[in-house]
């Protein structure tokens, strides 16, 4: 029994080591530092970046067309880039979904009316950056590139954390 509970400890250990970002640095997940770099290609195919998105307010959510708790958030988060995105909101949606799935992506943003920004990361470089373990998986992320929060699971309507925190980073 020990010996199999400390293999199961050091299996744990070393999801964890592998998980880190590849600059080894799995503090720059942490709420009040600056958001892990990040790129991908939108589904139109531009290289697209958290980068590029400073200056903004951005909502990064990590999602995949066959997961159930990402299709029961969508209509929220579609409401949230409605409601906010003329004070400044980008709300960006990241599919983990293999390559080759586009049409279906595409497909699945109509059935559910998403009108925000789709970006492509069929290797799933963001859960390694983000230190992701599952999907949904959301991020706010302020003007100047720091993580003020985070939900690994999906957004419930009318989550006032996440609106709170959506306030104050667009300066309301």
């Amino acid at each position: 029994m020990r010996v199999s509970r400390e293999l199961g400890i050091a299996g744990i250990a070393l999801l964890f080591a592998c998980a880190a970002p590849p600059d080894g640095d799995s503090s720059s997940v942490e709420i009040g530092k600056q958001a892990p770099a990040y790129s991908a290609q939108s589904l139109a195919g531009d290289s697209v970046s958290l980068a590029a998105a400073r200056g903004k307010v951005v909502l990064l959510n990590v999602w995949a067309t066959w997961c159930h708790p990402c299709r029961d958030e969508i209509p929220e988060l579609q409401r949230l880039h409605e409601q906010y995105r003329a004070r400044g909101l980008e709300l960006i949606g990241v599919s983990v979904d293999a390559a080759g799935n586009d049409e279906s992506i595409r497909a699945f943003a109509q059935e559910f009316r998403m009108t925000y920004p789709i970006w492509r990361d069929p290797d799933d470089h963001i859960s390694t950056r983000f230190l992701i373990y599952g999907v949904p998986a959301t991020f706010l992320v302020d003007r100047d590139g720091v993580l003020r929060w985070r939900r690994m699971g999906p957004i419930a309507a009318g989550d006032t954390s996440l609106a709170n925190i959506i306030e104050r980073s667009l300066g309301s």
